[in-house]
């Protein structure tokens, strides 16, 4: 990684410089592949110590400015924001590689069922005419026949709903 090193109203030392310089050795391994290059602003205004890092990596431009009363900590709290920075993009980039098939062109893919052996086949039985009835006609007819269950279309709100006998002797009732 390249540093490029600027200080207005105070003095770039060296200290400062191995300072930066130590905490991005920490999280180097975000910045592979491409070389990175870091701009480091450090300034002091009325006992203020501010430091601003600008970090240029693949097409990004990861941005980082703090105030503090002690410049090592201002450093150090800026390096901490690139790094929560650069990981969202890493993670971003990562996701991105790693993207997951839609589900339309899954289910747009011809899936051959085979039946397993010894499982439990569908029959169709018998159509018949879902008839306008209420709820009470058809726990009548279910009385009457020897069926569980009648599928009719309800008269008061002409939707389909079914009526069951329960085990208990009274009748059940599914409305969608």
């Amino acid at each position: 990684m390249k540093f490029e090193y600027t200080g207005r109203h105070i003095e770039v030392t060296p200290a400062l410089k191995k300072h930066v310089e130590q905490h991005f050795e920490r999280i180097d391994h975000l910045f592979q592949g491409k070389p990175a290059k870091a701009q480091v602003i450090i300034e002091v205004e009325r006992g203020r110590h501010r430091s601003e890092i600008i970090v240029k990596w693949r097409n990004d431009v990861l941005t980082a400015a703090t105030a503090n009363s002690d410049m090592y900590k201002s450093l150090s709290q800026s390096i901490d924001k690139i790094e929560k920075q650069a990981l969202r993009l890493k993670n971003k980039v990562i996701d991105k590689a790693h993207k997951a098939k839609k589900a339309g062109a899954i289910a747009n893919k011809a899936v051959e069922v085979r039946p397993v052996p010894g499982a439990p086949k569908i029959i169709r039985s018998r159509r018949y005419a879902v008839k306008p009835m209420l709820p009470e006609e058809a726990a009548l007819h279910i009385a009457e026949s020897a069926n569980d269950f009648i599928v009719f279309r309800n008269s008061e709100n002409e939707r389909i709903s079914v009526v069951y006998s329960r085990k208990d002797g009274n009748f059940g009732l599914i409305e969608p």
